[in-house]
């Protein structure tokens, strides 16, 4: 069967064959991710022991990571009925993450929640490898180094160290974007099923795969389109195949929006997350309210800005889905910086600005927004932190 070839614009990558080869390459960006990380985590721990608290209890048994040990431990069904009429179920939870930490669990001397926090501490690396990889193919080695050290240093980078499921969710939609830029079709629909297994968001993984497909297959018709074909076959398999078993067990079609409904959750074109910033804005907190605003103009100029670059369609795709689904949902505000966290298609412009610059000058601007990331993230999770 032919085999597709790359993308428009995009550079042959390394065969299977050459994953050594591969790794060097990407050895600097793994290099410099691990470095950010670990400042952050550092800072983390002097500022938690200072204040009396666990930095591995903050990383490992704190608000999702509780109901995913749980689920690991026990399996669905527990239900915790709150004042007001809300009913939060552990079903809001998709299942790959518990069901790693369950089998980690019982095959090494951890308990789930420190194989929570191997997972993520391998999928975060494999996350920034995938990065890389995305980025060098489209745009240079330089590149690839710059997106991945700046996805590191996110303000809400420390979740990448945390029992969630951000840095697996990350690493399985950046190698699926990286197979359908490659033609690796087949690949790509099981990554995308993988992702869709782990986070509601995996619906962003199985556009990308869908809509390129689509342009191909109108572009070029049929002509070995097979593997194609299959990828995108499977590409929704696991979100439907959880959605569904939601909505077997709870004797509903619409059982995972209700799921979702009873923890507040849900999309509403972005009416409350709305009507939140006006209320920042008309109170006490107006400085806030502008914080905010500024930050959701800066996303959404990130986007643009990758659009007038030309970025390749699954990239576009993929991170318009992730942004869109971030900022048209209503709940917890305080959780969007997280949620847009796995669109790392976003910084490619920024990668790309600070891949011009001579390396000092790189190295000293990574370097500041490093120290100033890992003082935030420490802060944000000694504080309220990530819901």
């Amino acid at each position: 069967m032919t085999t597709l070839a790359p993308l428009p614009g995009i550079r042959t990558a390394p065969g299977i064959g050459r994953t050594r080869s591969a790794l060097r390459r990407a050895l600097p960006a793994l290099l410099g991710y691990g470095a950010i990380r670990g400042l952050g985590l550092l800072v983390l721990a002097v500022w938690a022991g200072s204040a009396g608290r666990s930095a591995h209890q903050l990383l490992s048994a704190r608000w999702d990571s509780l109901w995913y040990a749980r689920i690991a431990e026990h399996g669905y069904g527990y239900t915790l009925r709150l004042s007001g009429g809300r009913v939060h179920s552990d079903m809001a939870f998709f299942p790959l993450l518990p069901g790693l930490e369950r089998g980690l669990s019982a095959l090494l001397p951890l308990s789930v929640a420190d194989a929570g926090l191997l997972v993520s501490a391998v999928a975060s690396v494999a996350a920034a490898w995938g990065i890389f990889a995305v980025g060098e193919l489209r745009y240079g080695r330089r590149t690839g180094i710059a997106l991945v050290a700046l996805w590191a240093a996110l303000p809400v980078g420390i979740v990448q160290s945390m029992a969630y499921s951000e840095s697996l969710f990350t690493a399985l939609a950046a190698w699926s974007v990286y197979a359908v830029l490659t033609g690796r079709w087949v690949w790509a629909g099981w990554l995308a099923a993988l992702a869709g297994l782990t986070r509601p968001v995996g619906a962003a993984v199985v556009a990308a795969v869908w809509l390129t497909a689509g342009v191909r297959l109108w572009r070029r018709g049929r002509r070995g389109s097979g593997r194609m074909l299959l990828g995108v076959t499977l590409a929704p398999l696991g979100w439907l195949a959880y959605v569904a078993w939601v909505g077997v067990r709870t004797g509903s079609v619409t059982g995972y929006l209700d799921v979702q409904g009873g923890w507040g959750n849900g999309f509403d074109g972005g009416l409350a997350f709305g009507s939140f910033a006006a209320g920042l804005l008309g109170g006490p907190s107006f400085a806030a309210g502008l914080a905010l605003l500024a930050g959701v103009g800066l996303v959404i100029r990130l986007y643009l800005a990758g659009v007038r670059q030309r970025q390749p369609l699954p990239l576009l795709v993929y991170g318009g889905v992730v942004l869109g689904l971030a900022l048209t949902a209503k709940g917890y505000f305080g959780s969007k910086p997280r949620l847009m966290m796995p669109a790392f298609s976003l910084l490619l412009p920024l990668a790309v600005a600070l891949a011009r610059l001579r390396t000092p000058r790189a190295v000293m601007i990574m370097t500041a927004v490093s120290l100033v990331s890992a003082g935030y993230g420490a802060f944000w999770l000694l504080g309220s932190g990530p819901p």
